[in-house]
Formats: C-alpha cells, sequence, structure tokens
C-alpha cells in the first residue's frame, strides 16, 4: 500500500485560520473561555509523560548540537515546571477578562453616549527561542483576552512545542474555543519568519521573544506591528547608606536564583564608600555559588582572594546579557554615575537600588528609565505571574502600548462604542 504524505499547513494558511478563528472567539463569553483553559489545564498534567518523552528529543538533539549551558536550560522540562505551567494556565483562568471592559465613559451635550471598550487585538503571532513553557503561557493568556494566537517556537524545541501545542489546541476546541485559534508555525528558517512577518493581512501583532538576532531579523522586514520582549542587562547599585546584609541577599538573589532568566542582574554596581566592606564578602558569598565576578581596576583587590572566580572586566561585559553564573562588578561615586552606567549600557528591563537614602532612592526612580525600577528587592520579580498576571507572554522594554510583563490587557486594544436616538451631524 502507498504511503499518504501528510500535508504541512503553510504559514499563510495557518494565519488565515486563525483570522477566521480569532472573529468566533472574540464574541465568546467568559466562561467559555474559562473552561477551555481549565481544559488545557487538566490535558498538560494527563499528557505529561508524552510531553516529557518530546522533550527529552529536543535535549538530546540539543546536547548534540552543543547548545550553550544557559538554552539547555531554558529547553528542559521537569515535572515541576510542567506543574508551574498548569498553574500559570488556572491563575490565568481566575483573572477577571478584560474584554468588553469600560475604560471610560461619558455623555455629550448632544445626548450621545461615548464609552471606550477593551476588545482584542486579533491574532497575536509570538516568536520565541528555546522556551517551551513560552507555548502555554501565550496561548493561555491570548484565548482569555479573546485573540487568536499564532505560535513559532525554534527548532532546538520542535518537539516539544509540537505536543504542547496539540494537547492545548484539542482540549480547547473540545472546550468550544473555535478550530484554527491555536495555530503553529515549525521552526523553520529565516524565510519562514519572513513570511510571518508580512502577514499584516491576518496578524495584527508579533511578540518576539529572543536575542538581539531575532530582533535585528524582524526589524529589516517586519509589516506587522512589533513588541519586542527585549534582552535584559540588568543592574543592583548598592548605595551608600545601604543595608549590607540585605545587599547581599538582593544581589545573590538576583543572580542565582535562575541566571538564565532575562531579569536576572549582570552587572552590580557599589558606591565606593561600602566597597571596602560590601565586595569581600560579596564575593565570598558568590563564590560558594560558582558565579564568577568580572571586576573593573578598582574592585578588582577587593573582591580577589576571598573564593570566587575574578577576573578582570573588559568593556564588552558590561554589554552582554551573560545569562550565566558571571556577574560584573564595578565601582562609582554616587547614585547619578549608577544610573548613567545604566542608561549607557542596560536594555531597560530590570533594574535595582539598595539604599536607605530617600534622596537617592528618588533619583534613581526618576533616573532610571526601565520597563521595571526595584527599590531594596531583587530584579528577579520581573514576571507576569509575580506581577499578579498569571502569567506573561514577554517583557516589553518599549515605551509604545505596552511596557514591562506582557498580560492580559496588554492584549487588547479599544473602540469608542457610541450610542444615539436618532442623531444625525447638523
Amino acid at each position: 500500500m502507498a504511503s499518504t504524505a501528510v500535508e504541512v499547513p503553510t504559514v499563510v494558511d495557518v494565519c488565515r485560520r486563525a483570522r477566521a478563528a480569532g472573529r468566533r472567539l472574540a464574541a465568546l463569553d467568559t466562561a467559555t473561555k474559562d473552561a477551555a483553559l481549565d481544559a488545557i489545564a487538566t490535558a498538560i498534567s494527563a499528557r505529561a509523560p508524552e510531553i516529557l518523552a518530546a522533550n527529552a528529543l529536543d535535549l538530546e538533539a540539543g546536547a548534540e548540537a552543543g547548545l550553550p549551558t544557559a538554552l539547555m536550560d531554558r529547553l528542559k522540562l521537569t515535572d515541576a515546571r510542567l506543574e508551574g505551567m498548569v498553574r500559570g494556565v488556572r491563575d490565568v483562568a481566575v483573572l477577571r477578562d478584560p474584554v468588553g471592559e469600560t475604560i471610560d465613559g461619558y455623555r455629550l451635550p448632544n445626548g450621545l453616549d461615548v464609552q471606550r471598550q477593551r476588545i482584542p487585538l486579533g491574532v497575536v503571532a509570538v516568536v520565541y527561542e528555546a522556551r517551551p513553557n513560552v507555548t502555554i503561557d501565550a496561548l493561555a493568556l491570548a484565548l482569555k483576552s479573546g485573540n487568536a494566537i499564532v505560535l513559532r517556537g525554534s527548532s532546538s524545541a520542535t518537539h516539544s512545542n509540537r505536543i504542547l501545542a496539540t494537547v492545548a489546541s484539542d482540549a480547547a476546541i473540545a472546550a468550544g474555543i473555535p478550530d484554527g485559534a491555536i495555530g503553529l508555525v515549525s521552526g523553520g528558517g529565516r524565510e519562514e519568519l519572513a513570511e510571518l512577518a508580512t502577514q499584516d493581512r491576518y496578524v495584527d501583532l508579533i511578540v518576539p521573544r529572543g536575542g538581539e538576532g531575532l530582533k535585528n531579523a524582524l526589524k529589516g522586514v517586519a509589516t506587522v506591528p512589533v513588541i519586542f520582549a527585549a534582552a535584559g542587562i540588568g543592574h543592583v547599585y548598592v548605595d551608600a547608606s545601604a543595608d549590607l546584609e540585605q545587599a547581599l541577599s538582593i544581589v545573590e538573589n538576583s543572580k542565582v536564583q535562575r541566571p538564565s532568566a532575562c531579569n536576572a542582574a549582570e552587572t552590580v554596581l557599589v558606591h565606593r564608600e561600602v566597597a571596602d566592606d560590601f565586595l569581600p564578602s560579596l564575593a565570598g558569598l558568590l563564590g560558594t555559588r560558582g558565579v564568577q565576578l568580572r571586576a573593573d581596576e578598582g574592585s578588582l583587590p577587593l573582591v580577589s582572594g576571598h573564593g570566587a572566580d575574578v577576573v578582570p572586566a573588559t568593556d564588552e561585559d558590561w554589554d552582554t546579557e551573560h545569562l550565566a553564573l558571571i556577574l560584573g562588578v564595578r565601582l562609582v561615586d554616587d547614585v547619578f554615575q549608577a544610573i548613567e552606567h545604566i542608561e549607557d549600557h542596560g536594555s531597560g528591563h530590570s533594574d535595582a537600588i539598595v539604599s536607605t537614602d530617600a534622596g537617592a532612592i528618588r533619583a534613581f526612580e526618576r533616573g532610571v528609565n526601565s520597563a521595571a525600577v526595584y527599590v531594596n528587592a531583587s530584579t528577579r520579580f520581573t514576571d507576569g505571574a509575580e506581577f499578579g498576571m498569571g502569567a506573561e507572554i514577554g517583557i516589553s522594554t518599549q515605551k509604545l502600548h505596552a511596557r514591562g510583563p506582557i498580560g492580559l490587557r496588554e492584549l487588547t486594544t479599544y473602540r469608542y462604542l457610541v450610542r444615539g436616538d436618532g442623531h444625525v451631524r447638523p
């Protein structure tokens, strides 16, 4: 018997189906969307062995290809990470549905009632690298906010993304979500990415999650609006007035808790007045955690010989998202020099100050123009779930439409709904 090849849908096919499904999805009631999310969460738990087996294939291929440690960590799924996905979906389900929400309203002198209401964007495409959890986070947020979604993961997570999208789509359709509302295109080359980025007839927004290479690849070709979920070159500034025990804990957590995350700190800036007391202790602490310190000329003798691996910093280090157990160390004269360094070398993602001085805190809050600015807290909290959004599609460092975690409301726009009683304009 002759075998029949399975026809793989094209990018245009997937986007066209998403547009058709999105029109129906936008009209669904909240109860149906929430039931679909509950069904997705249940299906992930029930099919966990199948999902982990697919992920194992990607991990094996990644090891053979020599993927960096940080990427392998992002790629890896475990029972605990699947449980995290399930919690994230259920958290999104219980959030207030933004669709139809009245932002404001008023009556004109002529009697017309004007309301500004939230509505779905329509079709959202998400392009991401080596993070299978994004598949579930993104589609959960998209469905709850009434948007169809087109997913385009990297080739390194092909098996993981395919099984996750299939599990979610099957469960959602059975619960009443239109077929085609969850679309997946293969992790092909730049040609496929360019094709997706030019589907402005069907796609309303693209959110890329990845490095500068992905960002630059889209910049040159996209005709669809793009919100960049950018890389994170974050900082912790330890002020002269800082509680140094608190500062040790914050720097350690910002760097070590999950170094491959975009909200992990890459550089600690230390006021010269506390450097002699703080830096030897920091080097001793981070040395036990396997962190390599890349220190500037002033801090190098203060961190050397205390248990940490220490090397002189290069100019390139200040502009690098290491995503690993590597931390830059630099001395500064005051909060303003810290702000200047962050503005020159940061990515506008997440930056923190540790201080008890109201003036220094105020200067930092007003001077650091990042999506998330922290006072006496770790940078690791920049996350949709941690911010009470259930999940996120990415962290935007742009200033238009969405900034910070991209959650439900960031996936909506608004329209003016005007009600009259036979009104005509004179």
